[in-house]
C-alpha cells in the first residue's frame, strides 16, 4: 500500500520535527505505518517511532479521532447549575465552545464558494458567516489603494467589486448569504462580498506579483494591549488547525499580511516568530499592484460573534482546554523560552506591578514585605514595560508558580504559566469573568479577593465619564487577608503532583 500524505503533509517534503514541542509530535502525523521511514529519514528517536500508543494520537478534530486517542480533553469537576442537562452535555458544550471542538465545527462548516474544475483553477471555501476562508490561485488588486484617502485600519471599504477574485465557478448567492456579520473584526464578509469570477486564470499574466508561500491575511485588534493582541495570536494558532490540510500547516514558511496600512509595531511582536520566519507585510507592501496568491488563508478573527477567547460563551464548571494548552506550548517552544531547573523547594511568586494612573496597589511594599517574610517563597516584583523584552517576560512567567496582579491586561501572561500554577487577581474591579475564564481555559487555578470589607479604594476618579467605576481608582489591601489567599494558592500548588514532576528532574530542552 502506497501512502502519499499523512494528514495532508507530503512525504516528499519531510516535516522538521525539531520545530514542534515533544507533546505535539504524535498529533502531527501517523507514523505507525512508517517505522522504517520514521527511523531512517525523519531522524526521530527510535523509541518514539516504536511506541505505537503514542503514535496513534490526534488533536481531536480529525476524522475517526476519539477521546481515547485525542489530545488531553477538558474536565468538568464542578456542577453545571442547570446550564446543561447532563455531565456529558456540559463537557460537550465546553469542548465545542473553547477547545478543539470549535476547530472541528469550523472544519465541518466549510462550504465551497467558488468551485474549480482543474487544479490550476482558483478555489475558495469558507465556514459559516465567512469567519474562516481559504483559497487557491486568488487575485487581489491593490491598485486603487494608491488613491485611498487616509490610513487604513478597521475599514470595510478596502476592496471594491472585481478587486478580489479567481477563475472558478462562483456560487454568488451562497457567498452573499454568508455575508451576514459585516463588521471589521467579525468576519471576512467586508472583503469577500466583492469576490468575482474571473474570465481566465489569473496566474501568471494578470499578476504583478505572484506569492508562492501560503499567506495569511490578518485583521488585528489593539496591538498595545496584551489581552486583545493575544486574541489575534490565539486565533491565528487555531486557524492553523482549521487549515491543517497543507504540507506547511505548522511551518514558519508562511507569509502574514496585516490588513491595514500602518507599519506593524508592538511590544509583543516577537510572538510572530512562532508563526513565520519572514517580515510582517501590511497593505503598503503591495499598494498599486495586482497580486496573485497561490495559497491564501483568511483566519479566524479576534471579535467574532461567539468566537474564541473574546466573546466566548463558556459553559460553567469546566476547565483545561487542550487548544489553549497547545497554544501555550507552541509559543513557548517556538520562542525558545527556557524552563529553569529548581534547586530548592521554594514557591516562585511573581508580583506584577502596574506603572499606570489607575489600579495601582497603594500598599504594595507592605504586601511584598509580608511575602518576603515567608520562608517558603521566592518573591520577584516586576514591571513589564518597554525595558523588559517580551521573551524575557515569558521566561519569568514560565518559571512562576503564583502570579499576582490587580485587574489588567498584564494578567494575560497567565496563558504561559506552568500547568500547576495559580493566578491571583488581587481584585477583578467588577469585571469578574475576564481573567477567571481565561485561567480556566488555560487550565491554571484562579483566585481573587472576596471580602470587600478588607479592600480599600482610593478617592474615586476625577474624570466625570469614569466616576465611580471600579477600574478607575487605586486600592489598598488588608495584609492578613492577602496572606491568607496566598496561602490558599500555596496549598493548591503543594497538593498538585505536576509541581513535583517538573521540578528537579525537569530537563531544559530548549
Amino acid at each position: 500500500m502506497q501512502h502519499e500524505s499523512i494528514l495532508g503533509l507530503s512525504l516528499h517534503n519531510p516535516i522538521k520535527f525539531e520545530i514542534f514541542p515533544s507533546d505535539h509530535l504524535a498529533m502531527i502525523a501517523d507514523f505507525s505505518v512508517y517505522d522504517e521511514y520514521c527511523k531512517e529519514k525523519l531522524h526521530i528517536d527510535e523509541n518514539l517511532c516504536k511506541n505505537k500508543d503514542i503514535l496513534k494520537s490526534c488533536w481531536g478534530y480529525e476524522l475517526n479521532c476519539d477521546s481515547n486517542t485525542s489530545y488531553p480533553r477538558p474536565v468538568c469537576p464542578f456542577h453545571h447549575n442547570g446550564w446543561a442537562q447532563s455531565k456529558k452535555e456540559q463537557m460537550t458544550s465546553f469542548y465545542k465552545q473553547g477547545d478543539f471542538g470549535y476547530v472541528r465545527e469550523q472544519r465541518n462548516e466549510m462550504m465551497v464558494m467558488c468551485e474549480s474544475s482543474f487544479e490550476e483553477d482558483s478555489f475558495l471555501e469558507c465556514s459559516n458567516h465567512l469567519r474562516f476562508c481559504r483559497g487557491r490561485n486568488i487575485l487581489v488588486n491593490f491598485t486603487n489603494l494608491l488613491f485611498y484617502k487616509g490610513p487604513i485600519r478597521y475599514k470595510m471599504d478596502v476592496l471594491k467589486d472585481g478587486e478580489i477574485g479567481g477563475f472558478c465557478n462562483l456560487f454568488k448567492t451562497r457567498l452573499h448569504e454568508e455575508c451576514d456579520h459585516l463588521s471589521p473584526l467579525q468576519s471576512w464578509g467586508p472583503e469577500l462580498q466583492h469576490f468575482t469570477a474571473l474570465r481566465r486564470r489569473p496566474i501568471p499574466q494578470d499578476c504583478d506579483v505572484i506569492v508562492t508561500e501560503p499567506t495569511f491575511f490578518m485583521k488585528i485588534d489593539a496591538v498595545v494591549n496584551m489581552y486583545h493582541h493575544f486574541c489575534d495570536f490565539f486565533n491565528l494558532y487555531a486557524s492553523l488547525h482549521v487549515n491543517s490540510s497543507h504540507e506547511d500547516t505548522f511551518s514558519t514558511n508562511i507569509r502574514i499580511l496585516i490588513w491595514e496600512s500602518y507599519s506593524y509595531q508592538s511590544a509583543f511582536k516577537d510572538t510572530f516568530e512562532a508563526f513565520t520566519k519572514y517580515p510582517i507585510w501590511d497593505l503598503k507592501t503591495f499598494m498599486g499592484k495586482t497580486v496573485c496568491f497561490k495559497n491564501l488563508v483568511f483566519p479566524l478573527l479576534p471579535r467574532m460573534i461567539f468566537g474564541l477567547y473574546y466573546n466566548t460563551p463558556l459553559m460553567i464548571g469546566c476547565e483545561k482546554s487542550g487548544l489553549f494548552q497547545a497554544f501555550s506550548q507552541h509559543i513557548l517552544y517556538r520562542l525558545k523560552i527556557p524552563f529553569h531547573e529548581r534547586r530548592d523547594n521554594k514557591i516562585q511568586i511573581t508580583f506584577l506591578s502596574r506603572d499606570t494612573m489607575y489600579r495601582k496597589v497603594l500598599n504594595e511594599r507592605q504586601l511584598l514585605s509580608a511575602l518576603n517574610n515567608q520562608s517558603l517563597y521566592n518573591v520577584k516584583r516586576v514591571i513589564f514595560d518597554r525595558n523588559v523584552s517580551f521573551k524575557n517576560q515569558l521566561e519569568i512567567i514560565y518559571n512562576t508558580d503564583i502570579l499576582i496582579s490587580i485587574h489588567g491586561a498584564g494578567l494575560t501572561h497567565l496563558l504561559f504559566l506552568p500547568d500547576w500554577a495559580v493566578v491571583f487577581e488581587l481584585y477583578n474591579c467588577e469585571d469578574a469573568g475576564c481573567y477567571q475564564d481565561l485561567a480556566r481555559l488555560r487550565g491554571v487555578q484562579y483566585i481573587t479577593w472576596q471580602d470587600t470589607s478588607k479592600l480599600y479604594p482610593q478617592d474615586q476618579s476625577e474624570q466625570p465619564d469614569k466616576k465611580g467605576h471600579a477600574k478607575f481608582t487605586n486600592y489598598k489591601f488588608n495584609v492578613d487577608e492577602f496572606l491568607k489567599l496566598v496561602k490558599t494558592a500555596e496549598e493548591y500548588i503543594l497538593g498538585n503532583k505536576l509541581f513535583y514532576g517538573h521540578r528537579l528532574h525537569e530537563r531544559d530542552e530548549l
